[in-house]
């Protein structure tokens, strides 16, 4: 044995590599020693490093290198002194070696900050390395941002989801409406645009509940900033003006923001007035008040292209946003909108209704005049601190539209008009406040509202029905709808080493009345099965705790509520009514997993169970535009969802690359199926049906975005596949209702040199659908665009524009090019822009999409704007 043990170490020891140490001094020409120098030893034929030192205070070095060679190269390097390589044997030794001073030339170094930075759950991006020369507002620097997105209403996601903050200075003054800034901030003013992850905006909930939404930050360069711009185009074809005036003033303790914008070139600045506020989740039952429409014109599908194409529009448009800080950390904020527009559509549709026996073609030429009118204001009071948080809420909103409509349908002319008017008042109050060891917090929701609107149609409709199939004049339908809702809840937040627990109880009431009336001619029609007299009263009580578990890179959370539900509904005129009680549980988990810095998992689920609401349960007729008449005399629609999900970020901000992968499913079963009589001429008259039902969907999306910086180039790429299916019952026979659809989108922006730039822009979807296994063919559309931007000279820049889009509609492939022309001429001294736009060069007239529903598929031949040259002075405030 012990034999065996020496012959064991001699084996091991012989497999050891020699140790052999290199060491000695480093001297100059007047034998004082250098520190600071780097010694290295590599292979004599390759520049791989074994091993190094730095020499000491006394010039002394000292190397161990473990190697089987038998020469080594030694290189002696240092800033001030001439490089000094030699040969030596590998074997110990000393080595001294005197060093000849020697200056070295460098040459220039451009030192580049990183396009990215991350802190802890802060991502910085650097303006200067995004904006463009070409680029005016924030907007255009943040759209080139990968990982961030801006869809084409303004609404900003990060990884795919919607951000649910946007601050200027870590100030949220817009409450939502974002679009303000975003759109006529000057990115010049801008330092960084930062994004704060896993963000949750109420401070003192930053440590108990988890977010998984991001939040934007504008990080201005000056502590104080006055800003703005103000803007003034006159063209032809017709005459046209476009105005934007916009003040800015953002400082420690307030910020201001006022604009009026008034155009009739297509820009479609409404947009920037659309709140993207996104709802609390810590009440089951909350409702908040919203307009919705009974009646209206058949009106023309919105086109999926540029407002400046088609819109046809008159629109002036005023806001002022104010924030000023108090004492004691409080916050007072004042919004107020008004808008006003009148909008013109031209266009024509083929519409194809398919049932399983037939199929039904209708053919419509439209002429639409919209009038809109819309005021909106907040008044707020908010204190956001990590010991306390409170933000009261109030707010007065009022619609006063009007709509016209001619329509030639299969020959006949019918004419449309629309009155809808909506008015809303209400208070949202939030309060938490630590009691003790833990936090209570308060909500309280009150709102009432009023919606009375009225059609007309000439000539008269549905004569079967309405008139003993009889013709006449004219068809009135008149609708007054209010309610009155209010919600409000007590809940407490407790942490307990790695749980929060956040237990809550609440109650809702909402009282609802529905009375319609429908005329023939200037004769009430008399009979109940056409007015409806609805009184509606909701009430809900609930109880819910929401577990949550954070530890390390895990966080689980668990919603449990359980909702009692009583529905009173009753129509005295028709003698009919429903008295519902409804005890729930409706859980959701979600679990979120961080292994690195780098990737983020997420799975969850959720079941809920819901009734309908009173636009899915009236006993008599109403009619909702001039080929459709509903009737819903059935029980109230009940549905059980169950919905999946799974998701994983990746994202690398040293390499500038982001990813997102996101599948949902959901499972939905209902109580009513909703049956549809299609007629001859396209009207529909709909009744619910009581009969079991299901619908179910997949849908996934990808999307990955990549910044070269070497290149001076943007990359993304974004895919998405949806399946539904669905139970319908049209023209009597039970139908199974199959759709699929696919898109995919590419883009990339590429600096070709300094004085040059393009960017690409392509788009594909795909769209199938099948009734009683029949199927469609699949419904193909893709849109190119290319943009040239060039600088002839330093403050001369040319944008050219071309798209090219091409549409499978019905059996049919249609081609449409598109080019636009900008030329700018900077006077940087007076900081004024001056702009020569020219739209639509090849004066293209029309345009057709196809919009595609359950069971049809709607062409609509658009009227385009006809060719337009405007110029512009802009200058910055």
């Amino acid at each position: 044995m012990k034999n065996h043990l020496c012959f064991l170490f001699i084996v091991l020891f012989s497999a050891v590599p020699a140790q052999s140490l290199i060491q000695g001094k480093l001297l100059n020409s007047e034998q004082q020693p250098i520190s600071g120098v780097s010694v290295s030893l590599s292979p004599e034929d390759s520049d791989d490093i074994l091993a190094y030192a730095i020499s000491d205070k006394n010039g002394g070095f000292s190397i161990e290198v473990n190697s089987e060679i038998s020469t080594l190269k030694i290189s002696i390097r240092s800033m001030d002194y001439a490089m000094v390589s030699e040969v030596i044997e590998n074997k110990n030794q000393t080595l001294n070696f005197y060093l000849t001073e020697q200056a070295i030339e460098l040459k220039d170094v451009v030192v580049k900050a990183s396009p990215i930075r991350q802190r802890g759950d802060t991502l910085n991006y650097s303006v200067n390395t995004f904006a463009k020369e070409h680029d005016r507002s924030i907007a255009d620097v943040i759209a080139r941002m990968p990982g961030i997105e801006i869809q084409s209403n303004g609404q900003i996601l990060y990884q795919g989801k919607p951000i649910n903050k946007y601050y200027i200075d870590n100030l949220d003054m817009l409450e939502g409406r974002y679009n303000l800034a975003n759109k006529n901030l000057a990115h010049k003013e801008v330092a960084s645009v930062q994004v704060y992850e896993n963000h949750q905006p109420i401070k003192i909930l930053d440590s108990l509940v988890y977010s998984d939404r991001a939040a934007l930050n504008i990080q201005l360069k000056n502590s104080f900033t006055f800003t703005g711009q103000a803007e003034l185009g006159l063209g032809a074809s017709p005459l046209l003006w476009d105005a934007n005036i916009t003040p800015m003033l953002f400082a420690r303790n307030k910020q201001m923001l006022t604009t009026y914008q008034t155009n009739n070139t297509g820009n479609n600045v409404a947009e920037q007035f659309t709140n993207f506020s996104l709802s609390s989740l810590l009440n089951p039952v909350r409702i908040n008040l919203e307009k919705k429409d009974w009646v209206g014109i058949q009106s023309l599908s919105t086109p999926n292209f540029p407002d400046k194409r088609w819109l046809d529009n008159n629109i002036h448009a005023t806001s002022t946003n104010f924030l000023y800080k108090l004492k004691k950390d409080y916050e007072v904020k004042f919004n107020i909108s008004y808008l006003n527009d009148y909008q013109k559509l031209k266009g024509a549709t083929t519409t194809r209704f398919y049932t399983a026996n037939d199929t039904i073609q209708l053919n419509e030429t439209q002429f639409n005049q919209l009038y809109f009118n819309s005021l909106d204001a907040n008044l707020i009071l908010h204190k956001n601190t990590k010991k306390n948080y409170l933000k009261n809420t109030l707010e007065l909103q009022g619609f006063w539209d009007g709509e016209r409509g001619g329509i030639l349908n299969n020959n006949e002319n019918i004419g449309q008009q629309v009155e809808n008017h909506y008015f809303k008042l209400a208070n949202t109050l939030t309060s938490i406040i630590p009691i003790g060891k833990q936090l209570m917090n308060l909500n309280s929701y009150v709102g009432i509202d009023k919606t009375p609107q009225n059609l007309r149609i000439d000539p008269g409709q549905f004569i079967n029905l309405l008139n003993q199939n009889m013709t006449y004049d004219l068809t009135t339908q008149n609708v007054a709808h209010q309610q009155f809702v209010t919600t409000n809840s007590l809940g407490f937040n407790k942490g307990i080493k790695h749980f929060t627990f956040s237990p809550s109880i609440g109650f809702q009431l909402m009282k609802q009345s529905l009375n319609s009336s429908i005329f023939v001619d200037e004769t009430e029609l008399t009979e109940s099965v056409f007015n409806n007299d609805l009184d509606w009263t909701q009430t809900k009580a609930f109880a819910q705790l929401l577990t949550e578990y954070k530890k390390k890179k895990w966080r689980l959370s668990l919603m449990t509520p359980v909702i009692y539900s009583n529905y009173n509904i009753s129509d005295d005129r028709n003698e009919l009514g429903q008295n519902i009680n409804q005890l729930s549980f409706q859980p959701s988990f979600n679990v979120y997993y961080e292994p690195s810095a780098f990737w983020k998992f997420n799975i969850g689920s959720n079941y809920s169970e819901s009734l309908g609401d009173i636009h899915q349960l009236h006993y008599a007729y109403l009619m909702n535009n001039y080929r459709n008449i509903q009737k819903i005399s059935a029980p109230l629609p009940e549905s059980q969802i169950m919905s999946y999900r799974v998701g994983m970020d990746y994202k690398n901000p040293i390499k500038s690359l982001f990813w997102n992968i996101q599948y949902s499913h959901s499972n939905l079963n209902n109580n009513l199926l909703y049956a549809t009589q299609i007629q001859d001429n396209g009207a529909t008259e709909i009744t619910a049906i009581q009969e079991d039902n299901k619908q179910l969907s997949h849908q996934v999306s990808s999307r990955i975005s990549k910044y070269f910086g070497r290149l001076g180039a943007n990359l993304s790429l974004k895919g998405s596949l949806g399946y539904n299916f669905s139970e319908q019952v049209i023209n009597q026979i039970l139908t199974d209702v199959k759709s699929q659809n696919m898109g995919f989108n590419a883009k990339i922006e590429k600096d070709i040199s300094e004085a040059l730039n393009v960017e690409i822009n392509s788009n594909w979807t795909f769209f199938k659908n099948s009734l009683q296994n029949q199927s469609n063919a699949w419904i193909t559309r893709q849109e190119h665009q290319f943009k040239l931007n060039a600088y002839p000279k330093e403050n001369q820049f040319v944008g050219l524009t071309t798209e090219w889009s091409r549409n499978d509609v019905l059996k049919s492939n249609k081609d449409y090019f598109f080019a636009d022309l900008l030329y700018r001429y900077t006077w940087k001294k007076a900081k004024l822009d001056f702009e020569l736009e020219w739209n639509n060069i090849f004066n293209s007239k029309d345009y057709s999409i196809l919009s595609i529903d359950t069971y049809s598929y709607v062409e609509t031949n658009f009227r385009l704007r006809p060719s337009q040259v405007l110029l512009k002075v802009r200058f910055s405030l």
